[in-house]
């Protein structure tokens, strides 16, 4: 499989991308920065450069071109304003839609939130992200693509365990990184995620075994 990360120097894209170049697949690493490069490449990925945020959508679908299917794990960070959270978190994602659509590239995989609400009020820089992501979810739900959406729990950078817990409502936990991107790699051969919704925390099921039961 060819798959193209958008975010691809992210802490879960860099993860993921050494689990499928393990696994024999192909990973198109779109990433900002030139000088990201070598560590995407150290992971097995190929980085091309195309900043989400200043590309036009014809742009990114030449990035993402040739591939099976698309992950979005970018995203503005947290020391960003509500400015970049609307036109990252929200407008990234529904760039790389609008490059799948126009490639047709029919998987969509997306790094969602615990908590992402497209209605959700309030002006401060967490409410601003969580409606973001949720605003990007329903687009890409609604968008025909092959979707699934991961909503993990609190992101942490300890060992993963290979052991998850996923359903439409967990309750609160947190996750490795790692565990988040075995989680996404397995949902990528797993066709029954697709159309599905699901949060993610630690847990004790294997991942492929989490993953394939929800």
């Amino acid at each position: 499989m060819r798959v193209a990360i958008a975010g691809g120097h992210g802490k879960v894209a860099l993860r993921l991308t050494r689990l499928l170049h393990e696994r024999g697949d192909e990973i198109v690493s779109l990433i900002r920065r030139p000088d990201h490069a070598e560590d995407v490449r150290e992971q097995g990925g190929e980085p091309v450069g195309c900043d989400l945020e200043a590309a036009e959508s014809d742009e990114v679908a030449e990035a993402i071109a040739g591939a099976d299917a698309v992950v979005f794990a970018a995203g503005a960070g947290p020391g960003s304003g509500p400015e970049r959270k609307e036109t990252m978190d929200y407008g990234g994602a529904v760039k790389l839609i609008a490059a799948a659509q126009a490639k047709g590239v029919s998987r969509y995989l997306i790094v969602s939130s615990m908590g992402a609400d497209p209605d959700l009020e309030g002006d401060e820089g967490f409410s601003v992200y969580q409606r973001a992501k949720g605003k990007a979810d329903a687009e890409l739900e609604a968008s025909g693509l092959d979707h699934t959406i991961v909503r993990p729990g609190g992101l942490t950078d300890d060992p993963g365990t290979g052991r998850v817990r996923v359903g439409e409502n967990v309750g609160r936990g947190e996750i490795p990184r790692d565990d988040v991107a075995a989680v996404l790699a397995a949902c990528l051969v797993t066709d029954s995620t697709v159309g599905k919704t699901f949060e993610v925390v630690s847990g004790e099921t294997p991942v492929d075994e989490a993953v394939a039961s929800f």
